[in-house]
């Protein structure tokens, strides 16, 4: 895993960010993609992706958006000679698309699935809120009714941050979809 692109997925408070930065700095030479971040660069006119969105509307279309800007980003990284961990709540059909959208090889990627439980207690811990319209219900439904068993999937529900990055480098070859 020290070329091409990881992709970390998960419901929201699943630990994306915390693994991704901790597995990046455990490479030679890699770079922490955050999906989010895209988001957050639309200043105004911006609309959220909410459950019950209307199909091919704004906010699926800001999120689509999102998706293509970090995947091309992640092969720019990639082309530098960097591996690129790339975070984000990418689920269901999206992720099989996202998939499509990253042109680097290897990839790699990574589902964190702690217990709905554990994510509503580390929800309910954290400073910031990523559950707005959502809940923790029905995004670990689409999780893990809806979303393709590609690559490592991980209950990181009893694993320390450390022990995560640890069995997503063992894990490497299951982790690799293309």
């Amino acid at each position: 895993m020290t070329r091409g692109v990881v992709v970390i997925t998960g419901v929201m408070a699943s630990g994306k960010s915390t693994v991704a930065q901790a597995l990046a700095e455990q490479l030679p030479r890699a770079a922490h993609v955050r999906g989010d971040v895209f988001r957050r660069m639309v200043v105004s006119g911006r609309e959220e992706y909410v459950p019950g969105a209307r199909v091919g509307g704004e906010g699926e279309a800001q999120l689509h958006l999102r998706y293509r800007l970090s995947a091309a980003t992640a092969d720019a990284y990639a082309e530098a000679g960097f591996t690129a961990v790339v975070q984000d709540v990418i689920l269901g059909a999206d992720l099989t698309a996202y998939l499509e959208l990253v042109r680097t090889r290897p990839l790699h990627v990574v589902v964190l699935a702690p217990s709905a439980e554990t994510v509503a207690a580390r929800e309910a811990g954290r400073e910031k809120t990523g559950y707005g319209a959502w809940t923790v219900g029905d995004l670990d439904g689409e999780l893990r009714a809806r979303t393709p068993r590609l690559g490592l999937w991980l209950d990181t529900s009893e694993l320390t941050v450390g022990e995560t990055v640890e069995a997503i480098l063992a894990g490497r070859e299951r982790a690799r979809v293309a």
